[in-house]
């Protein structure tokens, strides 16, 4: 019997994605592949697909890749390409562990954004450098016709994150925000976040090209720049809770971390039919 396509599933506060391994970098992952595979209904249902590939078989890697460091190419659930996912690459750098790929608990995943070092610690979650934060000014979006207006960062790929009083919980985010494609000609990720206290937010998301997720890691890293921003500050940390989970960030002059956990639910093969089939 001729063997499938293997497939991985997992989850990092229940933002959930689809792992390919492609040691040989030959799976031809076409986006209509990809949203096929995430469609909960045709194909196994995720947020997004995280290919597992050599660094050295990947074309369109950015300046400072090492062909030595595995590469998280990381597709939406439409099929679009994105430089970062903070919840995938933790899920990522756990198959790689679990896998036997990497020998050591600290070491350094590609992506479209640029290297990440990750870690993987004791208690079962992998903390992230997600690199240098950098917030822009500020723009709008509407939610069933209010405006809400938000801090533009960006953490490897673009958010405005938009502190509110309105509970996030009460948002209809079942259609994307509308925002200022002056802005974000490509898209933006959207987070909606209430200050609980000191050190504590909690968050829902609207990302681009997927939808609301459970969770999204880039948007907690931004979430807590647009707090800091509002206190003036530069950096700090704190506890984000999301639908999902909960999740650390900080951010600190060098740079920022994320902390949460990395779950493998699954493993399996597609079939060749399902596969050709898109």
């Amino acid at each position: 019997m001729e063997r499938g396509i293997e497939f991985l599933k997992g989850q990092g506060t229940e933002n959930d994605f689809i792992l390919l391994p492609d040691p040989t970098g030959t799976l031809d992952l076409t986006p209509s592949r990809v949203r096929a595979l995430c469609d909960r209904h045709r194909g196994l249902g995720a947020d997004g697909v995280l290919r597992v590939v050599p660094g050295a078989l990947v074309t369109d890697a950015p300046p400072g890749s090492s062909p030595q460091d595995w590469f998280m190419d990381y597709r939406n659930a439409d099929g679009s390409t994105a430089e970062m996912c903070g919840n995938g690459i933790r899920v990522f750098a756990r198959y790689l562990t679990e896998a036997g790929l990497v020998s050591n608990p600290e070491f350094q995943v590609g992506s479209r954004s640029g290297p990440r070092h990750v870690r993987s610690n004791d208690d079962g979650t992998v903390t992230v450098e997600m690199g240098h934060v950098q917030v822009d000014g500020t723009s709008m979006v509407t939610v069933e016709g209010a405006a809400f207006t938000g801090c533009i960062v960006d953490v490897g790929n673009p958010h405005l994150a938009c502190l509110t009083e309105v509970p996030v919980g009460q948002l209809d985010l079942s259609v994307p925000p509308g925002h200022d494609p002056g802005n974000f000609p490509h898209g933006v990720n959207v987070e909606f976040v209430n200050v609980l206290a000191r050190g504590e937010l909690r968050m829902r998301v609207h990302e681009r090209g997927v939808g609301e997720t459970r969770s999204c890691g880039t948007g907690t890293v931004a979430a807590l720049a647009a707090a800091l921003a509002a206190q003036g500050r530069l950096t700090g940390e704190a506890d984000v809770h999301t639908p999902g989970g909960r999740l650390h960030a900080a951010i600190v002059e060098a740079g920022s971390t994320l902390t949460g956990p990395a779950v493998l639910v699954a493993r399996g093969q597609l079939t060749l039919d399902w596969w050709s089939a898109y």
